[in-house]
């Protein structure tokens, strides 16, 4: 089943009407994600099964169906184990713990939960200024002090230092932290899509540092979207090079659930069977 619906959903996408809004022009900057204003609601979670948690941004958690977590549910059988989109759409790995999102996820997290994390979309953002939600970059243990717009004064870490927190604070709670490659960007150079924005090699050297397991996402989304080629690519992100539309979603989900199977990690077992 899993097979067959990737393969309808890629057959799909080659019918797309070509478009001429190819994003190789585009800035590859991080634009804001659009107005949050018919995000899906969280459900009540069965306390007998364990808990996917999905902890990322706008590209897991968008409107309404512009996430991929939003389609991800209908792979797993729910009757199983339950999945959490907790994403929040503009949060970095630094915005996600200060705000609170994270503290909330940690309030719901059981043993026996897994916490599928995906962070940096948002952390190439300033330090400090009018919108201060960037990491400094590296694995390290670097910090700097900014004044907040608010006069308030914070400590800035490291992408790493927060990527490290996320790990340590999910095994405190005896749930399983995985790694997740981040999603593709529509920008396009010599007849390729760009694979990676720079996190790639810190979150592989992350997952073998912390001996966590790591889920590459991106490769597979990657290559299905060189097969599609520029133009029906575009067609997918409607709104900038990193936001997608409900069809780009779906590509998106079902290459998280491929790259799950592919990593034979053990998550994979609550899939729904392939027919």
């Amino acid at each position: 089943m899993l097979r067959s619906n990737s393969l309808r959903t890629l057959l799909s996408l080659l019918l797309l009407p070509p478009t001429a809004a190819i994003a190789q022009s585009q800035s590859p900057s991080t634009p804001d994600a659009p107005p949050q204003t018919s995000v899906t609601q969280n459900t009540p979670l069965s306390p007998a099964l364990p808990t996917l948690f999905i902890v990322g941004d706008s590209t897991a958690r968008n409107q309404a169906d512009l996430g991929w977590g939003d389609h991800f549910a209908h792979y797993f059988d729910t009757t199983r184990i339950n999945i959490a989109n907790r994403a929040h759409a503009g949060r970095s790995s630094r915005t996600f713990i200060n705000e609170g999102s994270w503290d909330r996820v940690l309030a719901e997290v059981k043993p026996g939960d897994f916490v599928l994390l995906q962070m940096g979309h948002n952390d190439d953002g300033d330090l400090g200024g009018a919108k201060p939600r960037g990491s400094i970059k590296g694995l390290g243990d670097e910090s700097q002090d900014v004044t907040l717009p608010d006069g308030h004064h914070e400590t800035v870490h490291t992408y790493g230092w927060y990527m490290r927190k996320y790990i340590a604070d999910a095994r405190a709670r005896h749930a399983t932290p995985i790694l997740l490659s981040l999603t593709i960007r529509n920008i396009w150079k010599e007849g390729h899509i760009e694979r990676d924005m720079g996190y790639d090699a810190n979150i592989r050297q992350l997952a073998q540092d912390q001996h966590v397991p790591f889920v590459d996402m991106a490769t597979i989304e990657a290559d299905c979207l060189e097969a599609l080629g520029p133009e029906k690519t575009a067609a997918l992100f409607p709104i900038d090079h990193t936001h997608t539309s409900p069809e780009g979603a779906e590509l998106n989900a079902q290459a998280v659930v491929s790259a799950l199977k592919n990593a034979h990690f053990p998550l994979a077992a609550y899939l729904k069977p392939a027919e």
